[in-house]
């Protein structure tokens, strides 16, 4: 007989079960410990015991619009009720008003996209493109970016998840970040550019094809780039012929307080990678969009790549519906209204916490890093490591109700668009006093 699904297993189960029978992204196996979900609506995540848990990360800075949101879900039925699958030669109403949809939103002359089911399958096309286009193999990224766990995204991060998946793509070549480890503020723009416009000198430019960029760095710690850093790298670009990738995964969909982070630039790249908001990760849809000079190249020339997947039309109703719901709700000016708000609360805990050593947000996209002391500038972890304390900080947030990502000596700080000030007092409330634990780790 086989394992009933049907509604009514307890956490237990629903834990004991996942654990025996399927495997978790990056984890040790045997020391998973998962929160078992039953439904979500708004900002908060309900157990099967009907504990309430804030959702303060918007699980991976994805559901952007919040849990639940009918007009979606009724999209979704609808869509699949009509029609659920055509491969991707074939065309469908949802691929033709998303594509016009995304090309009035997206910044300056982008208005093609190539359709992916996820961030790194578009980055992954956006290295297709950029190299068949140009006819050159190598590819510009930094050590603190993130862009996907595929082979071509994965040897793009620069960050330590890479090691164990190497040897990677051949012609990746890294240039210098924004902000250094273990620094408080970011270098001047003046110096991160020089260090680009040297890496490019001493390449070649003639065999670079792309510079690949998380406009906001994410997961590696919401690094905001000074301002001049985002229009210098355009420049630097243009001078030399080579192509911009802004990777807007994460940042994208209203995030920033713009529809796209690159917007608070006021900076048209020549290839921009999406995903995550672009559903509110409803269902799973990327897409590479590229400026129409681009996108012109490959009428009389043969595009190599392809997905069987691409274009699903239940995922781009899903993304239509998703739009709409920014749009109609006003959620793109709710995050840029509660930016502030947010930075509030992080000059707060800044001011009573002795242990917040620095915090960044831009719009709902936000992040507090924690220190042992803050002169000199101490991190509460090393580099790509973890304590005690932030151990210690993550079981307090979990056992308190708040969910959000803990990583290195930072803590996340970025719910759904569609939270009230007072939903993000009460998860700042659980923060607040989550951090007497890291406190009592400052040194004098």
């Amino acid at each position: 007989m086989g394992i009933s699904t049907a509604p009514g297993m307890t956490a237990e189960e629903i834990v004991r079960l996942s654990r025996e029978h399927t495997f978790f992204s990056w984890s040790v196996q045997g020391a998973v410990d998962p929160i078992a979900v039953d439904h979500a609506e708004g900002i908060y995540l309900y157990t099967p015991d009907g504990t309430r848990i804030i959702d303060f990360n918007s699980q991976l800075m994805s559901v952007n619009i919040g849990h639940g949101d009918r007009r979606v879900i009724d999209a979704i039925t609808a869509q699949a009720t009509k029609l659920q699958f055509v491969q991707p030669a074939f065309v469908t109403e949802p691929r033709a008003r998303l594509g016009q949809k995304l090309a009035e939103i997206m910044p300056g002359d982008l208005d093609k996209v190539f359709f992916t089911l996820g961030g790194a399958e578009a980055i992954e096309n956006a290295i297709k493109i950029a190299r068949h286009a140009t006819g050159r193999y190598k590819l510009l990224a930094r050590y603190r970016a993130y862009h996907g766990a595929t082979m071509g995204a994965m040897t793009l991060t620069g960050d330590p998840r890479r090691w164990a998946n190497e040897p990677g793509l051949v012609g990746v070549v890294r240039y210098p970040d924004t902000h250094r480890w273990g620094e408080k503020e970011p270098r001047p723009a003046a110096e991160s550019l020089q260090g680009l416009e040297d890496v490019i000198r001493y390449e070649g430019p003639h065999t670079i094809a792309a510079i690949f960029l998380e406009t906001i760095v994410g997961t590696n710690g919401i690094l905001i780039p000074p301002d001049g850093y985002i229009q210098g790298v355009r420049q630097l670009c243009d001078r030399y012929g080579i192509l911009m990738v802004a990777d807007e995964v994460m940042a994208g969909f209203g995030r920033t307080g713009k529809w796209f982070a690159i917007d608070n630039w006021d900076v048209t790249p020549d290839l921009m990678t999406m995903a995550k908001g672009l559903t509110s990760s409803y269902l799973p849809l990327g897409a590479v969009a590229m400026r129409r000079p681009l996108a012109e190249k490959f009428e009389s020339m043969m595009y190599y790549g392809g997905l069987t997947y691409s274009s699903h039309p239940v995922s781009l109703a899903a993304a239509l519906a998703t739009i709409s719901v920014y749009e109609e709700d006003g959620l793109i000016e709710n995050a840029r209204r509660l930016g502030p708000v947010m930075r509030s609360h992080h000059e707060d805990l800044y001011a009573r916490h002795p242990s917040v050593g620095a915090y960044r947000n831009l719009g709902l996209f936000g992040i507090i890093d924690l220190v042992r002391r803050r002169e000199p500038f101490t991190p509460m972890t090393s580099f790509n490591g973890t304590s005690d304390e932030m151990k210690a900080i993550g079981k307090f947030l979990r056992d308190n109700g708040l969910y959000t990502m803990i990583a290195n000596n930072s803590i996340h700080t970025n719910p759904p668009l569609c939270i009230t000030e007072a939903q993000l007092a009460e998860g700042f409330e659980i923060i607040d006093r989550a951090l007497d634990i890291a406190d009592q780790a400052v040194q004098a």
